[in-house]
């Protein structure tokens, strides 16, 4: 097998779990900007082709969001792949160390809230929507 295509492969694929939810997709450092200047809660799911934490974090982000607290913007960024956009998310993150995959919650652009890849991997996604409606409780209004 071509590992190039298959990475090909398994990066489409991730990236279009996350859109087809309803997350938008930041590609640049300005779109990182754009979205996280916006008033309200957002949450960013750290996309990530790792097998172990990625394949739990994706299904995690895609069902948390069926919740009566939610975040007011989804966005993604994929670390790996959309490198400048990543570095730049990472900078709101403050003292946060970087971790993919991930979730960042802010709050005006500010965050209050993260699940690093130690809060995901060798958990179920049960576990990690659990964690992930824990932050939406603690911060979200409900809908």
């Amino acid at each position: 097998m071509d590992f190039k295509f298959y990475m090909t492969d398994a990066v489409e694929r991730a990236r279009h779990d996350m859109k087809s939810a309803g997350y938008q997709e930041l590609v640049t450092p300005e779109e990182v900007d754009g979205a996280f200047r916006r008033d309200g809660i957002t949450l960013c799911m750290i996309n990530s082709v790792c097998g172990c934490a990625g394949g739990t974090a994706r299904p995690a982000a895609t069902s948390a969001i069926h919740y009566d607290c939610r975040p007011d913007h989804l966005v993604t960024v994929f670390a790996g792949q959309d490198k400048e956009a990543t570095a730049r998310a990472r900078e709101y993150f403050g003292d946060n160390p970087p971790s993919s995959p991930s979730f960042a919650l802010l709050k005006d652009g500010e965050c209050v809230g993260m699940l690093h890849r130690q809060d995901i991997e060798g958990f179920t996604a049960i576990d990690v929507i659990n964690k992930l409606q824990r932050l939406f409780d603690a911060h979200c209004e409900e809908i």
